[in-house]
């Protein structure tokens, strides 16, 4: 019985807590703030989280990086950064050094140049090239001048020289004969011409050196006559000449060579009024004179002609 009656006292107190509506608001209640309680837990260690992360989410970036404008530390640069951007500016702004040149103090403006010292008097040197000089004048002017006593002597007047502007190393030479039996003598007859006439000038060393001979009229073909009026004449360069050559010898040589060579008379139309230039002959010989150095020269003897 006691058993029983305690079942029936239990079941009773049961019935009065479940159906008593303020003990089962107060239960609600707890647990509620125990829910609560657990998401401000939540909470904190998700805002832990997002700090240990460096502000990932959008919310806690843009108060991150307001909080970094607010600071004013960070927009400040560095001490060693200011100073190695001036050193740039001034790189920029300063002239380029040159190289191998330590910088030193500045460079004084130069002085006022000195007086210019007189000259020294002419040495021994200077003296005898001037005095070769007049020695090789008068060696050249006596040997023109027995020349041209020579050739006034001549029987056969083979030959008759005048000087150009009265100067003694400058002739016009005129030859008046070559050999009779050639086809240049023929043209001479039938043209009316009496004399073949050349130009020679004499060098500072006469006649230790050639003179420079050319034909100036009428125009001639072949007979080793080139353009300009220049002659194809080995005895008359450098390596052929020979100061015991006279220039009556130079133009009897000169009168074979234009037999041997068939010269004659050029009578075309317009190019035998054309006259020689000595600016042509003297290019003309300098071509020849290398052409034969290189292949030898053929010169016909005097009998031949």
């Amino acid at each position: 019985m006691a058993t029983l009656l305690r079942k029936i006292g239990l079941i009773r107190l049961h019935n009065r807590d479940t159906e008593d509506p303020k003990h089962h608001h107060h239960h609600r209640g707890s647990s509620s703030s125990s829910q609560q309680g657990s998401s401000s837990l939540r909470g904190k260690s998700s805002q832990k989280n997002h700090r240990q992360q460096g502000c990932a989410s959008p919310s806690k970036e843009s108060h991150c990086s307001s909080s970094r404008g607010n600071s004013p530390a960070r927009h400040k640069p560095h001490k060693k950064e200011l100073s190695k951007a001036q050193k740039k500016d001034k790189e920029k702004k300063a002239p380029p050094k040159e190289s191998g040149k330590e910088a030193g103090p500045e460079q004084q403006p130069p002085s006022a140049p000195l007086p210019l010292l007189p000259p020294p008097p002419p040495s021994s040197s200077s003296v005898v090239p001037a005095s070769r000089q007049a020695h090789c004048t008068q060696v050249r002017t006596r040997r023109l001048m027995k020349e041209l006593q020579d050739i006034a002597r001549l029987s056969d007047r083979f030959i008759s020289v005048e000087l150009v502007d009265e100067s003694l190393f400058d002739w016009n030479v005129k030859l008046h004969q070559v050999d009779k039996d050639s086809v240049l003598w023929q043209d001479m007859k039938e043209t009316g011409t009496e004399y073949i006439l050349l130009n020679l000038t004499f060098p500072d060393n006469f006649p230790f050196a050639p003179p420079f001979m050319r034909v100036l009229s009428p125009r001639l073909e072949n007979g080793y006559v080139l353009d300009g009026g220049a002659i194809c004449m080995e005895l008359l360069t450098p390596r052929g000449w020979s100061s015991a050559y006279t220039v009556e010898a130079v133009m009897r040589q000169f009168a074979a060579s234009l037999v041997k060579g068939q010269g004659r008379i050029c009578r075309k139309a317009g190019k035998s009024k054309k006259s020689f230039s000595r600016k042509e002959a003297e290019a003309t010989f300098k071509s020849l004179v290398k052409t034969h150095e290189k292949y030898g020269w053929v010169t016909p003897p005097v009998s031949d002609g």
